[in-house]
């Protein structure tokens, strides 16, 4: 059997995968995020009660952040578990090895594992959430780079010409210590700030769409220039990448209306001659995170 876990800012879940990825087994709990031995024995506590169900299995988990070069973790969402050799750590606890990766991978992982995308030699996951996350799979594999952060398509800067779409918008300083990556204008909360900024009032997205499609003005303006910033972001990257596939998780993922905006705008940004790649909605949701978790331990 296979585990998967997806370790969140709020949520831990684990899921039973068998070797055709099919869920048997899954349950869900708070992340303690401030003591990192309590956050250690919720994660120990999980597995043992999916062996109690299947009998065990390999373990793989996802987790949010840069997982450095000396095997500890740097995470913002999990301060407990920032510094840690979580890896390492767990493993120990459960006396059987533990495979580790970044929750982003994971997401494009899972979708690039679905049974119809495996089709696709390369495919870039694009998390459009509460922030901007990225994963790159290449022949069924991550490909996390030398520095781990190959894929962290949210700090990318924005290009020339999505700063003249955006116009007079005040900068976005950025988590990272930058001003202007792509993820404080992209993200969920990006796509709130931008229409606050244009209209005047603070409103979820939902609520942004729900006055998009009743056809009010400043919504569909707002729409509109955030589908032009977009396509002219996801273009530098298609030029740069050149994925067969593009999956797009996250709230935002759920617009439905963005696809079809994608793809009339698209080819403005690319090489001349160039086709855009197929672009998907994720297939597997809030389930993706635990599903690439186990498919970490299916790419031997």
């Amino acid at each position: 059997m296979y585990y998967g876990i997806d370790m969140g800012g709020s949520k831990i879940e684990l899921a039973v995968f068998d070797a055709q990825l099919t869920r048997l087994w899954q349950k869900r709990v708070p992340t303690p995020r401030d003591d990192y031995t309590t956050l250690l024995a919720a994660l120990v506590a999980l597995v043992q009660e999916a062996d109690a169900v299947v009998g065990g299995g390999r373990v793989g988990i996802g987790v949010p952040g840069l997982i450095k070069a000396d095997g500890t973790l740097f995470s913002a969402n999990v301060p407990a578990a920032s510094g840690r050799r979580v890896q390492d750590d767990l493993a120990r606890l459960l006396e059987r090895g533990v495979r580790i990766d970044n929750d982003a991978n994971c997401f494009a992982l899972s979708e690039a594992w679905d049974d119809e995308f495996r089709a696709y030699p390369s495919v870039l996951g694009l998390i459009l959430g509460t922030g901007v996350g990225g994963g790159l799979v290449f022949n069924g594999k991550v490909f996390s780079g030398r520095n781990g952060v190959a894929g962290e398509v949210g700090h990318v800067r924005l290009p020339v010409d999505a700063r003249a779409i955006l116009g007079d918008v005040p900068p976005v300083a950025c988590g990272c210590g930058q001003i202007d990556c792509i993820e404080g204008y992209l993200s969920g909360r990006g796509f709130e700030r931008l229409y606050a900024l244009a209209g005047g009032q603070t409103l979820t997205a939902p609520a942004i769409m729900a006055r998009y499609r009743a056809g009010e003005a400043a919504a569909v303006a707002h729409f509109t220039r955030y589908a032009d910033l977009l396509a002219a972001c996801l273009g530098n990257l298609l030029t740069l990448l050149d994925p067969h596939l593009v999956v797009i998780g996250g709230g935002l993922s759920n617009v439905d209306e963005l696809y079809p905006a994608l793809a009339a705008r698209l080819p403005a940004h690319l090489l001349p001659g160039c086709v855009p790649p197929r672009i998907e909605k994720a297939r597997y949701g809030d389930a993706g995170g635990a599903r690439g978790a186990a498919c970490l331990n299916l790419l031997d």
